[in-house]
């Protein structure tokens, strides 16, 4: 094939797929330099939201707190179409306070397309990827549609739920990643071509309704908070107006409609044989795991400002057309709603992300990137965060320089990463604060006190962010140390912060220095939180300092661990595979014990000595 401008195919980075993830990695890599396109098969649906129109949640509001705080987008633009803004758990300790918003779902999409439209070293292509090109196991580009070759030396997949995607609606199957979208054919065999493995999980959704059919009058109104906290740190406030959701409820009458026919629900009657996501259970799975329940919350979220559709959170579905039309009608305020969307499961490959490095470049091809529901995630703001390290790492390489790996200890982008590269998934994974052993440390407040410093030394945060953060670090810093400096009766005013009664409100009126230093909202919470959690956080870094240690202790590349004949059979053939860089991370392998980990070291430290290697 003749190209009239060969420089039109020729990229550091290509990205394959303009979801959540593609779009973070393909700015993320543009923002580092690397000259990157990004390629979606339809340019109408860049950053659609598939499923539910909020983005946040428990522990998902953290990691967007830290995409925000590493320079990326989804922060700042759910600020800025978000409907309704709220901190979930804000009655408990700090480290469970979570963000979330509902979205206006095609401003925010909308939005997010004309920020990559913007970016500099950026281009959005609308093409159909056929396959790969590699050469003596590295990538070199991507087949599209119609013969063009797109050269480069780094590809990042992110082709979401789309590949060799089949949608069910009761005994009806169609093929497709999305209603309406057609599924991905090709990149599966070649995937498996080249020595992948591929499993298949599912997801669903729920019906949409009309909210004019709607009763809301039977249903309980969900306000938003009345003082909306945003969620990028470079936004000062929510200012547009919210609307509600509503909260209603599952009936007994519609349990038994339910159960009388889950023979024709694909995940029952065998249509559908992989699994799904324990963690968001379809409303067939919630009736048989907790039969005991008589009704489950349903929450009423409307989808955006100019239209009425409504998502039903809570019912997500697959049983045929005509059961979905009669449990809808049995549902309070939802008697006479009519479906504008029925619910459907997609079924769809993923490659288990054991496969992976923890830069997330695959172990089989150098030079390619997995990142999204690709590695068996599930939720926007897992795959944003997976999009953004695989588009910095992607960009890295081809620079030539040092990989970027964030811990445990850092971020829940840390504990998400770790977790899928070394324990693999068996369902689709989800984050949760329970997840991450030092979330005590990982809160949502202090994000970009954790991560702009990384941001900025790589390159990825602008100008107007950097010196915003550091007003606000000089900001906490002089909060901290009047704190810990100024008395009052004998106890400094942290001493004081740290009874449950006190607030700083009553800690100002202790001191006139706190008064005078006229300090930001954010920074008195920030430095509240410190001093009321100051014990908690102290343990927590010393047991940092102790696995630190550990995890620090690499292992060469060519360390054989099947020339260790101390280790069990089971830690031979583990280690041997997902291959662990550290000592650390092969701890937390499923199924390796403290013992394997002390032969190991043994091994390691006559290996460094000198000593004849396994």
């Amino acid at each position: 094939m003749t190209l009239s401008n060969p420089s039109w195919y020729s990229f550091d980075v290509v990205v394959v797929g303009a979801g959540h993830a593609g779009v973070e990695a393909a700015l993320a890599a543009a923002r580092l330099g690397a000259n990157t396109a990004l390629l979606t098969m339809s340019c109408d649906t860049v950053a659609q939201m598939s499923c539910n129109p909020a983005i946040g949640g428990v522990a998902k509001g953290q990691i967007v707190r830290e995409i925000d705080a590493l320079g990326g987008e989804m922060g700042r633009v759910i600020d800025a179409t978000g409907i309704q803004f709220r901190m979930l758990n804000s009655g408990k300790g700090a480290a469970m306070h979570s963000p979330r918003a509902q979205a206006d779902k095609k401003a925010y999409q909308f939005e997010m397309k004309w920020r990559v439209e913007q970016q500099e070293n950026l281009a959005l292509r609308q093409e159909m990827v056929a396959g790969l090109v590699t050469e003596d196991g590295r990538v070199t580009g991507v087949k599209v549609a119609g013969g063009a070759v797109y050269h480069a030396p780094a590809v990042i997949l992110t082709t979401g739920t789309f590949l060799q995607a089949i949608m069910h609606t009761g005994e009806a199957k169609t093929e497709g990643g999305r209603a309406g979208e057609k599924a991905a054919h090709g990149l599966s065999a070649e995937l498996l071509g080249l020595g992948f493995e591929l499993e298949r999980f599912k997801t669903g959704t729920p019906a949409r309704l009309n909210g004019r059919t709607i009763d809301f009058a039977q249903c309980t109104v969900q306000p938003g908070d009345e003082d909306p906290q945003p969620f990028s740190y470079l936004t000062e406030k929510i200012t547009q107006p919210q609307m509600d959701c509503h909260l209603t409820e599952t009936t007994p009458e519609m349990h038994d409609l339910i159960r009388d026919n889950l023979s024709r629900a694909p995940m029952y009657s065998g249509q559908i044989e992989s699994t799904g996501p324990r963690y968001c259970p379809s409303i067939e799975d919630k009736i048989v795991r907790f039969a005991d329940k008589a009704t489950h919350q349903i929450f009423l979220e409307p989808e955006g400002r100019n239209t009425l559709e409504y998502y039903c959170n809570g019912i997500s579905t697959s049983l045929p057309r005509d059961v979905q039309d009669r449990m809808i009608r049995m549902i309070p305020g939802l008697q006479n709603a009519e479906i504008m969307r029925f619910g459907y499961a997609v079924e769809y490959d993923f490659a288990p992300p054991t496969q992976l490095h923890p830069t997330l470049e695959t172990r089989m091809v150098e030079g390619l990137y997995f990142a999204g529901q690709l590695n068996g995630t599930t939720g926007y703001e897992e795959a944003a965060g997976q999009g953004l390290i695989a588009g910095v790492n992607a960009a890295l390489k081809v620079a030539g320089q040092e990989p970027f790996i964030l811990n445990r200890s850092q971020a829940y982008l840390g504990v998400l990463i770790d977790d899928l590269v070394t324990k693999g998934v068996d369902e689709p994974y989800r984050m949760f604060t329970s997840r991450a052993e030092y979330r005590m440390l990982l809160r949502q407040d202090n994000a970009d006190r954790r991560l702009t410093p990384v941001g900025i030394q790589l390159g990825l945060v602008d100008s107007d962010r950097k010196a915003s953060f550091e007003s606000y670090e000089v900001e906490v810093q002089h909060a901290l140390k009047l704190i810990s400096s100024v008395r009052h009766q004998g106890r400094t005013l942290e001493e004081w912060l740290r009874r449950p009664e006190i607030g700083w409100s009553d800690v100002e009126q202790m001191s006139t220095e706190l008064t005078e230093a006229s300090l930001s909202e954010r920074a008195e919470r920030h430095a509240t939180i410190e001093a009321k959690y100051a014990g908690y956080i102290k343990r927590q870094e010393a047991e940092i300092a102790r696995l630190q240690k550990i995890d620090s202790v690499r292992i060469p590349g060519t360390f054989s661990f099947a020339g260790v004949p101390q280790l069990r059979h089971e830690a031979r053939e583990k280690l041997g595979r997902l291959k662990p860089a550290t000592v650390g991370q092969a701890s937390r392998v499923s199924g390796i014990t403290p013992a394997d980990i002390a032969v190991l070291m043994m091994y390691l430290n006559a290996h460094a000595a000198g000593a004849e290697s396994p």
